[in-house]
């Protein structure tokens, strides 16, 4: 396993671990299609997202990596004020859970949670939806090639 994909696994644990005491529990998921209807605690998805750059650090060679992943979160509901604070209450704790262990389990040497673009969504089955895309910075390094 890369060292990226141990970071965005990490993540993900991280925020299921941290999410599931939430009453409802909102279904966190990695990498998967936004399932027909919304589960009434919301949606959390961790998407791979890119590497936005690897510096060479010489002697000996490696590479510091920031790769960002994406946490989407939606939610549904019938009711403009429940949705707004049914997400911004996921997105605190998602911040939460990120930097309560910066290191997420010592997967990468620094995780940053960035500021969340909103979106009103269609979803089938739900009156109206609300989302949010999350980045979350992740910095590690790796000795040698960066495709390690």
């Amino acid at each position: 396993m890369s060292l990226r994909e141990a970071a965005i696994a990490a993540l993900h644990a991280r925020l299921a671990t941290a999410l599931a005491s939430r009453h409802p529990a909102p279904l966190v998921l990695r990498g998967e299609t936004v399932p027909q209807r919304l589960p009434p605690g919301g949606l959390v998805v961790v998407r791979d997202g890119e590497t936005v750059e690897e510096t060479a650090i010489l002697s000996p060679l490696a590479w510091a990596i920031e790769h960002r992943a994406e946490v989407e979160v939606t939610v549904a509901g019938a009711m403009s004020a429940a949705r707004s604070t049914l997400l911004d209450a996921l997105l605190v704790a998602i911040a939460a859970a990120v930097t309560a262990d910066r290191t997420l389990g010592g997967a990468v040497e620094w995780a940053q949670p960035g500021a969340p673009e909103f979106e009103d969504v269609e979803v089938e089955g739900a009156a109206a939806a609300r989302a949010a895309s999350v980045p979350v910075a992740l910095f590690f390094t790796v000795a040698g090639s960066p495709l390690a």
